[in-house]
């Protein structure tokens, strides 16, 4: 039986997409410049509209930069709510588009939509619990517990968690917000500020990639205590662009551990904690993902 056609926008702080699809392929991928909401969001309805024009789909996806609003009993739910991106606080997105095409409409953070992606169809298909991490400019998470993406009073800001820092590391972090967060210690711009050089450009062997394993693992660690997860997919820039990181955030992680965790032992590291699948098509195929999810919550 032919997959539903699928309408799927990403919104990115520089430039969004507009998706067409069925199940996890692309079949058209418009670019947008991000400009001021009313135009870009203008320009993303007449592509879709285009789209509906020659053939209906079945449902949207959305996946949003942030901080948006996610609680249903909320009056901000579906908007992009304080971000620091000027202009944009306080921009309905999941409802203009609902109303417009009136089909079901999936709206979550684009790394929840990454994470749902790896979750149906990547790293972490066949799992009851995943969670999705992506390293690069920034740090994000995404959870998604019983086959469903874990949100409640906000959605998951795994990348600013404060971790432990070594004995002896005195780097103040990048973040603006919490200088020494996981992002302020472990994304690229943090390492490229620690060690005066980007991140590409430092060797495997390099000790600069201790203490940045260290915090990753931190967190992974309690990922693992709290949430439980069966996958832990990292991707992003740093996390698919530097291999040689897997095995020393696999050892951190056990030595954080300290085998209290029955059965959780270097074999087992190596599988839950593992790369992501879909690189820079998580986005747009979680946009899908979402759009999927609409339609089986609308039954």
């Amino acid at each position: 039986m032919t997959e539903p056609l699928l309408a799927g926008l990403e919104l990115g702080g520089t430039k969004c997409f507009a998706l067409l699809g069925r199940g996890q392929t692309i079949l058209e991928r418009v670019a947008i410049p991000t400009t001021t909401p009313a135009d870009t969001m203008d320009r993303l309805e007449t592509q879709l509209r285009d789209w509906w024009d020659r053939e209906a789909f079945a449902a949207i996806g959305i996946g949003s930069f942030g901080p948006i609003g996610l609680d249903p009993a909320r009056d901000d739910y579906g908007f992009i709510t304080n971000t620091p991106k000027a202009g944009w606080a306080g921009t309905d997105v999941a409802g203009r588009f609902g109303r417009a095409f009136a089909v079901p409409t999936g709206f979550d953070t684009d790394v929840t939509a990454a994470a749902l992606a790896e979750h149906r169809w990547g790293a972490a298909r066949g799992m009851t619990s995943s969670i999705y991490l992506t390293i690069g400019t920034g740090i994000g998470g995404g959870a998604v517990v019983n086959g469903r993406p874990l949100r409640g009073f906000l959605h998951p800001e795994m990348g600013h968690v404060r971790v432990r820092r070594e004995d002896g590391d005195g780097f103040a972090g990048t973040c603006p917000f919490h200088g020494d967060c996981l992002e302020g210690l472990a994304s690229g711009p943090a390492i490229a500020a620690r060690a005066g050089r980007p991140a590409q450009d430092i060797p495997a062997g390099d000790p600069l990639w201790q203490p940045v394993a260290g915090a990753i693992a931190e967190l992974l660690a309690t990922l693992i205590l709290t949430l439980s997860p069966q996958r832990i997919a990292i991707g992003g820039g740093v996390g698919c662009g530097q291999p040689h990181l897997f095995p020393l955030i696999r050892a951190q992680v056990a030595a954080l551990l300290a085998g209290y965790v029955a059965g959780v032992d270097a074999a087992t590291l190596d599988t839950l904690i593992a790369p992501a699948c879909f690189g820079e098509q998580a986005g747009p195929l979680g946009t899908f993902a979402l759009a999927l999810a609409a339609m089986e919550d609308t039954g």
